[in-house]
């Protein structure tokens, strides 16, 4: 049995999907993981983690959207309002996702279905770094 961990540092560009799902792979690789858990976690509040489809782009144009219509950015709807417009409706859309992600790994494979790609669901509009905690337990 062993464990590790590593800080995966993710640029974003404004509020969408960013794929990551092929660094975690390269290091699950590098690492020779053979059979455990994978938890991933965010370490931020106004952005997720989500496995979704990574076939057709107008999945991930039909997510922001319905995000957006359930959480709008209308400072009017809001008491929490101090870094901008999509200050709390990021947080919103933050806890109806994920922060973490536990997933498997058989065989030295990650075990996602073929559309599924991991993403960071970043919910606000300015660009920003965020780290992403990747934890492996197995052997």
């Amino acid at each position: 049995m062993r464990q590790e961990f590593f800080n995966f540092e993710l640029k974003t560009n404004g509020q969408k999907l960013y794929e990551f799902t092929n660094q975690t792979i390269d290091w699950i690789n590098k690492n020779n993981f053979n059979n455990g858990i994978l938890n991933l976690s965010i370490q931020h509040t106004s952005a997720s983690l989500i496995v979704q489809e990574n076939a057709d782009p107008d999945v991930q144009s039909d997510l922001i959207n319905y995000f957006d219509k359930i959480a709008p950015m209308d400072n009017k709807l809001y008491i929490h309002t101090i870094e901008g417009k999509d200050d709390m409706p990021a947080h919103i859309k933050s806890a109806l996702t994920n922060n973490q992600i536990s997933l498997s790994i058989k065989n030295k494979q990650l075990l996602l279905g073929t559309w599924q790609g991991i993403y960071l669901f970043e919910h606000r509009l300015a660009s920003t770094k965020r780290l992403i905690i990747h934890h492996f337990i197995g052997d």
